[in-house]
């Protein structure tokens, strides 16, 4: 499912920029400990390995509707999205309230967390995670189009 050129200029405009996963790349494969990681307090540490993993495998469940989004902006950083991050995007999961999507609303893009909660007559509301954006409420009339939803996120530490 490539995306034409005019798609890529309008990703661009709303600061994603697409970048392709490689289908044909060999597995790069990583250990993965049996043991999880405290977050909170200290635990002993395993030194089993379980098995290995591979990125690709983890985070691309369907290939051919998946693309890597990197994102301008900062509207999302409640949800752990900052500027400059890579989103994963699976075009071909439906799109369900409470679940970060990529849409086009009006002929732009955006990312935002898809919300049926506090919206008159059923309708959708484009949610931002930073108190700093509004609230966009979908009225009668506008086009929305829920593009792919986001499955994970890639960001610097």
């Amino acid at each position: 499912m490539p995306l034409n050129p005019e798609t890529i200029e309008k990703l661009a405009r709303a600061g994603l920029t697409v970048i392709h996963p490689d289908p044909t790349a060999s597995p790069s494969y990583r250990p993965v400990f049996i043991s999880k990681i405290a977050a909170g307090f200290p635990s002993p540490a395993d030194d089993y390995v379980e098995r290995r993993l591979d990125l690709n495998q983890h985070c691309i469940h369907h290939p051919e509707a998946t693309f890597f989004l990197r994102v301008s902006g900062h509207s999302m950083t409640g949800a752990g999205i900052h500027d400059n991050d890579i989103l994963v995007v699976d075009r071909s999961l439906k799109p369900v309230h409470g679940k970060i999507v990529v849409a086009i609303l009006d002929g732009e893009f955006t990312v935002k967390r898809l919300s049926r909660e506090g919206c008159a007559g059923g309708h959708l509301a484009l949610l931002p995670e930073n108190d700093d954006y509004p609230r966009i409420e979908i009225h009668e009339g506008q086009e929305l189009e829920i593009w792919g939803a986001a499955t994970f996120v890639i960001h610097a530490l």
